[in-house]
């Protein structure tokens, strides 16, 4: 646990620190969650498994702090780069990229792991989370689609063999939001509209939007706008990466195989693991989605492994031709080999 709090908790406290006084703490902070990660999962070797059935009470109260934490950054944020004390343009900018790296790095895996977690007020936090990055829909579409329907065509969030990421973007964002919207209108049952999740989703997001143009005028609500667009953006390429390519076969009667390793991208690098607690660890969670994210299982033989650490192949997504270089190869022995061509097929 120690490692995982160190490695989440380090870039927002630098980020409050570039909002706050700007200077080398914007450099510090980008610097870290960027060249800092990169070259200690360069350095460090990948370690083992721990104990599948080891329990971790630490762990939840982690997520807690996290989450906490990023809602009080995100304010911060928005008030330093709108302009309201007397940090450079240089400054202000570095800030908002600090915020919308952190908030798509660290604070989307903390509200990831919350709304999978069976505490209500647990949930609801991870709710918050997405919601104050205006993307409150993937609370419902992740769970009640993407790990419902993962490796297949009636997962928008899962990205085909051969599609770019810009195409994959346009396709994604409506495609998430409109079936986690149908998805929790099937489940509405006789509870009144306002019950309804996309009530508090489009609610609060219309609220911070007009709460932060009453205290912070045009420039804050721009503020918003940028680091919330930056973290989607991050998060969709998380998803783009982590299922690239790869489809589950379909059994003579029509339906889904289940969910196995071979579903998800892996990667083993120790420091943007622990930052992203154990994200790309991908395969484990969807195959246990309740299991711990300490205790979250890697086995290479059985899961796709990325060529390099999760967060470098988010930044090669955004050169399409390089990408599919790299990965089209990859993902084709992956679906031949456990079946999943045929899901080409009968998509």
């Amino acid at each position: 646990m120690p490692l995982f709090s160190f490695a989440a908790s380090l870039p927002l406290i630098l980020t409050a620190c570039a909002a706050l006084w700007g200077g080398v703490w914007g450099w510090l902070a980008v610097g870290t969650i960027t060249v800092l990660v990169f070259t200690l999962d360069r350095l460090i070797t990948p370690g083992g498994n721990r104990d599948p059935e080891a329990e971790f009470p630490a762990a939840d109260w982690l997520l807690v702090g996290l989450g906490l934490g990023h809602v009080a950054v995100l304010a911060l944020a928005i008030w330093a780069v709108s302009g309201q004390n007397d940090l450079t343009t240089l400054d202000r900018a570095l800030v908002a990229l600090a915020a919308g790296l952190t908030s798509g790095q660290i604070s989307h895996p903390v509200a990831h792991e919350l709304i999978h977690r069976s505490a209500r007020t647990k949930r609801r936090l991870g709710r918050l989370i997405y919601t104050s990055l205006l993307f409150g829909h993937h609370a419902s579409a992740h769970l009640r689609v993407h790990h419902v329907h993962v490796a297949s065509r009636d997962d928008p969030s899962s990205a085909r063999p051969g599609e770019g990421f810009y195409r994959y973007l346009l396709r994604a964002w409506p495609g998430a939001f409109r079936a986690g919207f149908i998805a929790e209108s099937r489940l509405q049952g006789d509870r009144p509209l306002w019950q309804h999740p996309y009530v508090a989703y489009l609610g609060g997001a219309l609220a911070l939007v007009l709460v932060t143009a009453a205290q912070l005028g045009a420039s804050g609500v721009a503020a918003l706008f940028f680091i919330a667009g930056y973290a989607q953006i991050q998060i969709l390429l998380s998803d783009y990466v982590q299922h690239y390519g790869l489809h589950r076969a379909r059994t003579p009667e029509g339906r889904l195989e289940p969910v196995g390793p071979q579903h998800s991208w892996n990667a083993p690098h120790v420091m943007s693991a622990a930052m992203t607690l154990n994200a790309p660890r991908h395969s484990d969670h969807h195959v246990t989605p309740h299991r711990p994210y300490p205790a979250l299982q890697l086995d290479r033989a059985t899961m796709p492994t990325l060529p390099q650490s999760l967060p470098v192949m988010a930044v090669l997504a955004l050169v399409p031709p390089l990408w599919r270089r790299v990965m089209d190869r990859r993902a084709a022995r992956w679906r031949e080999s456990s079946g999943g061509a045929a899901a080409d097929l009968a998509g």
